[in-house]
């Protein structure tokens, strides 16, 4: 089994990261340059931002977030929200990100996926999913559905074809996150992440629901993802990654050693 990878992922609103459940009831928990500095130290293997309103807000991305970020941390990381075009993707690239998540523009504009990937390469493009369990349909056969807009706009796109898809137009890497799960603490979404992860070839990020180090062990074991998010269980200091990367080695979990 090759290594895990754990990313933390860092949302921020208003240039402060910041914490919600299921994309609610936001609460600012400290500075992302901060943070970010503070977990490259603690031996995180990759970073993720978010700019969680800036697709809902139609503003453009953070680029000085980007920048300064990218002075302070030499591990890869990424960053999403307010890209909407391949000029977006350069500025973030040469701000210092090593990859670009494009979600909600994705879904309104799938070109940009074929478009980004052949400009800069596949492994620089994360397709960012956000899914939520609904009723089974013809037209969601899954029973997932694709909702866009930082949890606001449901999008009538099956979650499963919609990944399959996104990697035949030349996504790299896919980061899965579960609205039901999202910020509640009580693990990742098993079936959804697995759903995809069995289905497509290329590297699958499960996000949504971690709270204890069980959770990314269960989502390692049981769903096949390549990778697991995490930001609550850290943020609020309940656990720290060499906590959580031990607790993994000891359960057999191939992870990186904290360096």
């Amino acid at each position: 089994m090759l290594s895990k990878r754990i990313i933390i992922c860092l949302d921020v609103r208003a240039g402060k990261t910041t914490k919600g459940v299921k994309f609610m009831d936001n609460i600012d928990v400290g500075d992302p340059v901060e943070m970010a500095r503070a977990y490259y130290e603690q031996g995180v293997d990759e970073l993720v931002f978010y700019d969680i309103s800036a697709s809902h807000d139609m503003r453009g991305i953070m680029i000085d977030v980007v920048r300064r970020v990218a002075e302070n941390i030499f591990i890869p990381f990424s960053v999403g929200g307010g890209i909407r075009t391949i000029d977006d993707m350069y500025q973030v690239l040469d701000a210092g990100a090593e990859k670009i998540s494009i979600n909600t523009a994705a879904v309104l504009n799938p070109d940009l996926i074929t478009e980004g990937a052949r400009r800069f390469g596949s492994q620089c493009i994360v397709l960012g999913m956000d899914a939520k369990k609904v009723r089974t349909t013809t037209i969601l056969p899954s029973g997932y559905e694709i909702v866009i807009n930082g949890g606001r706009t449901y999008m009538g796109m099956d979650a499963l074809s919609w990944a399959l898809m996104a990697q035949d137009l030349g996504a790299g890497e896919i980061c899965l996150n579960s609205i039901d799960a999202d910020g509640t603490t009580e693990g990742y979404e098993l079936e959804l992440t697995g759903l995809i992860s069995r289905r497509v070839s290329i590297p699958v990020i499960a996000s949504g629901g971690a709270g204890r180090p069980e959770h990314l062990k269960d989502v390692f074991l049981h769903s096949g993802a390549d990778a697991a998010l995490i930001a609550s269980m850290v943020h609020f200091r309940e656990y720290s990654l060499s906590d959580i990367k031990a607790y993994l080695k000891a359960e057999g979990i191939p992870v990186r050693d904290v360096t």
